[in-house]
């Protein structure tokens, strides 16, 4: 028996229409444990079903509806998402359910203008939520989904050249293929050795992401190093070079994203660390763009990357 509507409920699943067949990937959630997501691109269509089933004889409700949200989180200020997409669908009027029930539902070419991320100060998530609209209270079901964006080749892509050095004790040159590389790429590069007269005892590459979040005065910058290995061991000479050869595809890295919202921004940089016996460090940074390329499975048209 039910006492002034309490007692009265249900539980809500939502499956989407392609949800066996549709491809999933693995995105970290808040806590920070993977867990796998149907994927979907800018553009995409959104549908499904909503089932309802009652705990009760009954349900009075003031309304059923689904929503498709695109929410950006910041950590440091839990209490207040940004919500940068929002579609809503009225499944039902206010009414009384007195069986199970199921609701169909879509959203068509629904704009997905950014990448799913989940970093180590902000968030970005895609999700459907479903809300039975009560008199005390809501019952609410939520479903996360995963949105990649695509870009195309870049049609400039220079090599990168830099010199480094200090005064009459060391002078290298390295030099990297390109500046822009897909997440599958391979980074490939040498560097010369001009002049050595310190000991040098190894010298190391790493790929470092960086996430910037808010504005300033109140910007917060963290660094994360997500590879590393060491290209050499021991003092190298003068005319030496050391081939660079570093795969992508094992790590774990999303597209280069600029000022997402006016919220967030993700930047990728290649620092080559050298360490001499005194284990001083000396060391050079130089940015790269990412990018995600296509499928060739997928059908979704690619937007142009940054030049």
């Amino acid at each position: 028996m039910s006492f002034f509507g309490f007692g009265a409920s249900a539980d809500i699943e939502i499956v989407l229409g392609d949800q066996e067949s549709r491809k999933k990937v693995e995105m970290r959630n808040e806590e920070g444990k993977k867990e796998k997501l149907p994927l979907y691109y800018d553009g995409e269509n959104v549908t499904g079903k909503v089932h309802i089933k009652l705990k009760g004889r009954k349900l009075e409700h003031q309304g059923i509806r689904v929503e498709f949200i695109g929410q950006i989180e910041l950590f440091y200020d839990r209490g207040n998402q940004h919500d940068f997409t929002s579609l809503i669908r009225q499944l039902s009027p206010p009414g009384e359910l007195s069986g199970d029930k199921t609701f169909d539902f879509q959203f068509i070419t629904v704009e997905k203008p950014y990448e799913s991320y989940t970093g180590t100060n902000v968030r970005l998530r895609y999700f459907l939520r479903v809300t039975i609209v009560r008199r005390l209270s809501d019952v609410t079901k939520e479903m996360d989904l995963a949105v990649h964006t695509l870009s195309s080749y870049p049609d400039m892509n220079n090599s990168l050249k830099m010199e480094v050095g200090i005064e009459d004790c060391l002078h290298i040159e390295f030099e990297y293929n390109k500046s822009k590389y897909h997440l599958k790429d391979v980074i490939v590069g040498k560097i010369y050795f001009l002049l050595v007269r310190i000991k040098i005892k190894h010298m190391e590459i790493a790929i470092i992401k960086r996430e910037t979040t808010g504005i300033p005065p109140n910007m917060y910058n963290e660094n994360e190093t997500v590879a590393k290995y060491e290209i050499m061991d021991g003092a190298p000479v003068r005319g030496e070079s050391i081939p660079i050869r570093l795969f992508l595809s094992g790590y774990d890295l999303t597209p280069t994203m600029k000022d997402i919202n006016k919220k967030f921004s993700v930047r990728y940089f290649i620092n080559l660390v050298l360490v001499d016996e005194e284990d001083r460090r000396y060391f050079k940074q130089q940015e790269i763009l990412l990018w995600r390329k296509g499928d060739p499975k997928t059908t979704r048209k690619p937007v142009k990357a940054e030049k």
